[in-house]
């Protein structure tokens, strides 16, 4: 049974975060499910919201880089 945990940065999905949430979700299932004849029941997708701050790209956060452009 696949699980596929996805990290994202929280702000990303802030205007509709279910939505988002479920759009991403169903492509990542199709793409599974399509390359291993598996069904959707079988596939896992859990989500971690992770604030801009909070997550770093070297020595920078993501809040900090996004708004130096």
């Amino acid at each position: 049974m696949p699980f596929v945990n996805i990290r994202i940065v929280k702000e990303v999905i802030a205007a509709d975060p279910a939505g988002k949430k479920a759009a991403i979700a169903a492509q990542v299932t199709a793409a599974i499910t399509g390359a291993t004849g598996l069904t959707s029941n079988d596939v896992w997708v859990v989500f971690e919201e992770v604030n801009a701050r909070d997550w770093f790209v070297g020595e920078t956060d993501v809040e900090t880089r996004r708004s130096k452009g």
